[in-house]
Protein backbone atom coordinates (compact mmCIF):
# COMPACT_ATOMS: atom_id res chain seq x y z
CA UNK A 1 0.00 0.00 0.00
CA UNK A 2 1.70 3.38 -0.91
CA UNK A 3 1.12 5.88 1.96
CA UNK A 4 0.45 9.53 -0.35
CA UNK A 5 2.04 12.80 0.65
CA UNK A 6 -0.40 15.29 2.56
CA UNK A 7 -0.33 18.35 0.16
CA UNK A 8 0.03 22.01 1.48
CA UNK A 9 -1.30 24.99 -0.12
CA UNK A 10 1.83 27.93 -0.56
CA UNK A 11 1.54 31.23 1.02
CA UNK A 12 2.56 32.98 -2.53
CA UNK A 13 0.96 30.12 -5.14
CA UNK A 14 4.29 29.15 -6.81
CA UNK A 15 7.10 28.11 -4.15
CA UNK A 16 6.58 24.45 -3.68
CA UNK A 17 8.81 21.36 -4.14
CA UNK A 18 8.74 19.26 -7.55
CA UNK A 19 7.19 15.60 -7.86
CA UNK A 20 10.24 13.33 -7.94
CA UNK A 21 9.33 9.30 -8.70
CA UNK A 22 11.48 6.66 -9.15
CA UNK A 23 11.28 4.88 -12.47
CA UNK A 24 8.06 2.47 -12.35
CA UNK A 25 6.63 4.13 -9.12
CA UNK A 26 4.57 6.73 -8.81
CA UNK A 27 4.46 9.84 -6.47
CA UNK A 28 1.15 10.79 -4.60
CA UNK A 29 -0.46 13.23 -3.22
CA UNK A 30 -3.72 13.68 -0.39
CA UNK A 31 -4.85 17.06 -0.57
CA UNK A 32 -7.58 17.65 2.16
CA UNK A 33 -10.44 19.91 0.28
CA UNK A 34 -12.27 20.89 3.31
CA UNK A 35 -9.46 21.63 5.68
CA UNK A 36 -7.89 23.60 3.04
CA UNK A 37 -10.61 25.03 1.17
CA UNK A 38 -9.89 28.56 2.22
CA UNK A 39 -6.00 28.49 0.63
CA UNK A 40 -7.44 27.00 -2.37
CA UNK A 41 -9.82 29.55 -3.17
CA UNK A 42 -7.50 32.40 -2.52
CA UNK A 43 -5.10 30.74 -4.85
CA UNK A 44 -7.55 29.93 -7.91
CA UNK A 45 -8.03 33.04 -9.43
CA UNK A 46 -4.48 33.35 -10.66
CA UNK A 47 -4.08 29.68 -11.49
CA UNK A 48 -7.14 27.96 -12.68
CA UNK A 49 -8.09 28.86 -16.87
CA UNK A 50 -10.93 30.28 -17.61
CA UNK A 51 -12.72 26.90 -18.78
CA UNK A 52 -11.63 25.85 -14.87
CA UNK A 53 -12.96 28.80 -13.17
CA UNK A 54 -16.08 28.16 -15.18
CA UNK A 55 -16.87 24.63 -14.30
CA UNK A 56 -16.33 25.43 -10.85
CA UNK A 57 -18.60 27.94 -10.54
CA UNK A 58 -21.22 26.00 -12.50
CA UNK A 59 -20.80 22.83 -9.50
CA UNK A 60 -24.54 23.36 -7.64
CA UNK A 61 -23.13 21.49 -4.32
CA UNK A 62 -20.60 24.01 -2.70
CA UNK A 63 -18.66 20.91 -1.11
CA UNK A 64 -17.88 20.02 -4.48
CA UNK A 65 -16.91 23.11 -5.44
CA UNK A 66 -14.92 23.02 -2.69
CA UNK A 67 -13.46 19.81 -3.83
CA UNK A 68 -13.04 20.49 -7.64
CA UNK A 69 -11.06 23.69 -6.71
CA UNK A 70 -8.72 22.52 -4.70
CA UNK A 71 -7.84 19.54 -6.45
CA UNK A 72 -7.01 21.77 -9.79
CA UNK A 73 -5.17 24.25 -8.06
CA UNK A 74 -2.93 21.45 -6.76
CA UNK A 75 -2.52 19.81 -9.36
CA UNK A 76 -1.30 22.87 -11.71
CA UNK A 77 1.34 23.39 -8.40
CA UNK A 78 2.50 20.29 -8.90
CA UNK A 79 2.58 19.87 -12.34
CA UNK A 80 4.34 23.80 -12.52
CA UNK A 81 6.89 23.01 -10.31
CA UNK A 82 7.55 19.73 -11.89
CA UNK A 83 7.67 21.37 -15.83
CA UNK A 84 9.55 24.39 -14.35
CA UNK A 85 6.55 26.94 -15.35
CA UNK A 86 4.44 28.89 -13.34
CA UNK A 87 0.94 26.95 -12.25
CA UNK A 88 -0.78 29.41 -14.92
CA UNK A 89 1.12 28.65 -17.26
CA UNK A 90 0.56 24.92 -17.58
CA UNK A 91 -1.07 24.01 -20.44
CA UNK A 92 -3.54 20.87 -20.39
CA UNK A 93 -5.02 18.86 -23.29
CA UNK A 94 -6.22 15.19 -23.86
CA UNK A 95 -5.17 12.18 -25.65
CA UNK A 96 -7.06 10.55 -28.00
CA UNK A 97 -8.87 7.84 -26.40
CA UNK A 98 -7.69 4.73 -27.26
CA UNK A 99 -11.10 2.89 -27.95
CA UNK A 100 -12.54 5.09 -30.09
CA UNK A 101 -9.96 7.79 -31.13
CA UNK A 102 -12.23 10.71 -29.71
CA UNK A 103 -10.53 13.55 -27.85
CA UNK A 104 -11.39 11.86 -24.02
CA UNK A 105 -8.87 9.93 -23.27
CA UNK A 106 -5.93 10.22 -20.26
CA UNK A 107 -5.43 14.24 -19.51
CA UNK A 108 -1.62 15.12 -20.57
CA UNK A 109 0.56 18.31 -20.39
CA UNK A 110 3.61 18.64 -22.91
CA UNK A 111 7.09 18.07 -21.03
CA UNK A 112 6.66 13.77 -20.55
CA UNK A 113 5.09 13.88 -16.77
CA UNK A 114 1.99 11.36 -16.74
CA UNK A 115 -0.79 12.09 -14.69
CA UNK A 116 -4.36 11.72 -13.19
CA UNK A 117 -6.17 12.94 -10.33
CA UNK A 118 -9.30 12.03 -8.58
CA UNK A 119 -11.51 13.59 -6.52
CA UNK A 120 -14.96 12.76 -3.83
CA UNK A 121 -16.66 14.51 -1.43
CA UNK A 122 -13.93 16.11 0.66
CA UNK A 123 -10.99 14.65 -0.57
CA UNK A 124 -8.49 14.92 -3.51
CA UNK A 125 -5.97 12.62 -4.40
CA UNK A 126 -3.00 13.09 -7.75
CA UNK A 127 -1.21 10.46 -8.96
CA UNK A 128 2.52 11.41 -11.12
CA UNK A 129 4.85 8.89 -12.79
CA UNK A 130 7.24 8.25 -16.11
CA UNK A 131 5.14 6.18 -17.13
CA UNK A 132 1.16 6.41 -17.88
CA UNK A 133 -0.77 6.46 -14.26
CA UNK A 134 -4.02 6.44 -13.03
CA UNK A 135 -5.29 7.56 -9.23
CA UNK A 136 -9.01 6.95 -7.93
CA UNK A 137 -9.98 7.58 -4.75
CA UNK A 138 -14.07 7.55 -3.95
CA UNK A 139 -16.19 7.13 -0.90
CA UNK A 140 -17.25 3.77 0.54
CA UNK A 141 -20.76 3.27 -0.84
CA UNK A 142 -23.89 2.85 1.11
CA UNK A 143 -24.93 -1.20 1.26
CA UNK A 144 -27.95 -0.75 -1.31
CA UNK A 145 -25.62 0.60 -4.03
CA UNK A 146 -23.01 -2.64 -3.35
CA UNK A 147 -26.44 -4.28 -3.91
CA UNK A 148 -27.39 -2.22 -7.10
CA UNK A 149 -23.99 -2.36 -8.97
CA UNK A 150 -22.14 -6.14 -7.50
CA UNK A 151 -23.68 -7.83 -10.64
CA UNK A 152 -21.91 -5.77 -13.08
CA UNK A 153 -18.55 -6.68 -11.95
CA UNK A 154 -16.11 -9.76 -13.06
CA UNK A 155 -18.34 -12.95 -11.93
CA UNK A 156 -15.45 -13.53 -9.98
CA UNK A 157 -15.51 -10.02 -8.02
CA UNK A 158 -19.62 -10.77 -7.81
CA UNK A 159 -18.95 -14.10 -6.24
CA UNK A 160 -16.43 -12.82 -3.69
CA UNK A 161 -18.32 -10.32 -2.74
CA UNK A 162 -21.62 -12.31 -2.06
CA UNK A 163 -19.73 -14.50 0.46
CA UNK A 164 -18.59 -11.71 2.34
CA UNK A 165 -20.77 -10.78 6.05
CA UNK A 166 -23.35 -7.67 4.31
CA UNK A 167 -21.12 -5.37 7.01
CA UNK A 168 -18.31 -5.94 4.85
CA UNK A 169 -19.36 -5.72 1.17
CA UNK A 170 -19.24 -1.84 1.44
CA UNK A 171 -15.54 -1.53 2.02
CA UNK A 172 -14.77 -4.60 -0.21
CA UNK A 173 -16.67 -2.90 -3.39
CA UNK A 174 -14.92 0.25 -2.39
CA UNK A 175 -11.30 -1.55 -2.91
CA UNK A 176 -12.45 -3.37 -6.26
CA UNK A 177 -14.23 -0.02 -7.98
CA UNK A 178 -11.41 2.22 -6.77
CA UNK A 179 -8.56 -0.30 -8.36
CA UNK A 180 -10.54 -0.64 -11.71
CA UNK A 181 -11.26 2.93 -11.83
CA UNK A 182 -7.55 3.60 -11.59
CA UNK A 183 -6.22 1.34 -14.01
CA UNK A 184 -9.27 1.82 -16.63
CA UNK A 185 -8.14 5.76 -16.01
CA UNK A 186 -4.73 4.66 -16.62
CA UNK A 187 -5.53 3.24 -19.79
CA UNK A 188 -7.50 6.09 -21.00
CA UNK A 189 -10.60 4.37 -21.65
CA UNK A 190 -12.82 5.11 -18.79
CA UNK A 191 -15.85 2.34 -17.86
CA UNK A 192 -16.11 2.23 -22.06
CA UNK A 193 -15.83 -1.72 -21.52
CA UNK A 194 -18.02 -1.62 -18.09
CA UNK A 195 -16.32 -3.17 -15.07
CA UNK A 196 -16.53 -7.14 -15.94
CA UNK A 197 -13.45 -7.08 -18.12
CA UNK A 198 -10.62 -7.50 -15.34
CA UNK A 199 -10.26 -9.23 -12.20
CA UNK A 200 -8.54 -7.30 -9.46
CA UNK A 201 -10.01 -8.44 -6.39
CA UNK A 202 -12.18 -7.18 -3.48
CA UNK A 203 -9.57 -8.72 -0.47
CA UNK A 204 -7.40 -6.62 1.15
CA UNK A 205 -4.58 -6.43 -1.49
CA UNK A 206 -5.12 -6.28 -5.17
CA UNK A 207 -4.65 -9.97 -7.38
CA UNK A 208 -1.81 -9.50 -10.10
CA UNK A 209 -2.59 -7.59 -13.16
CA UNK A 210 -3.73 -6.73 -15.62
CA UNK A 211 -1.39 -7.05 -17.78
CA UNK A 212 1.44 -4.71 -18.32
CA UNK A 213 0.14 -2.73 -14.81
CA UNK A 214 0.65 -2.64 -11.41
CA UNK A 215 -2.35 -1.48 -9.24
CA UNK A 216 -1.89 -0.77 -5.25
CA UNK A 217 -4.16 0.09 -2.70
CA UNK A 218 -3.12 3.97 -1.41
CA UNK A 219 -3.99 4.73 2.29
CA UNK A 220 -6.83 7.31 2.83
CA UNK A 221 -8.72 8.19 5.92
CA UNK A 222 -11.03 6.13 7.44
CA UNK A 223 -14.66 6.14 5.03
CA UNK A 224 -12.39 6.51 1.66
CA UNK A 225 -10.78 4.28 -0.47
CA UNK A 226 -8.03 4.85 -2.98
CA UNK A 227 -5.78 2.92 -5.81
CA UNK A 228 -3.50 4.10 -8.24
CA UNK A 229 -2.36 2.17 -11.49
CA UNK A 230 0.77 2.16 -13.33
CA UNK A 231 1.72 0.98 -16.89
CA UNK A 232 5.29 -0.76 -17.16
CA UNK A 233 7.77 0.73 -18.53
CA UNK A 234 8.09 0.13 -22.59
CA UNK A 235 4.47 -1.73 -22.01
CA UNK A 236 1.80 -0.32 -24.86
CA UNK A 237 -1.88 0.96 -24.16
CA UNK A 238 -4.49 -2.28 -24.08
CA UNK A 239 -6.38 -0.86 -27.26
Amino acid sequence: MYEPNLFAFPEDGHRIPAPLFPPGAPALWLVDAERQSEDAQRLAPGILDAGELDRAARLVVAADRRCYVAAHVALRLLLGARLGVAPDAVRLRREPCPSCGGPHGRPATDGGVHFSLSHTRGVALLAFADTPVGADVELVPKPETVSEIAAQLHPAESRELAELPEEQRPAAFARVWTRKEAYLKGEGIGLADGLAAEHVGTGPRPRPGPAGWTVTDVGVPAGYAAAVAVRAAGQPPAR
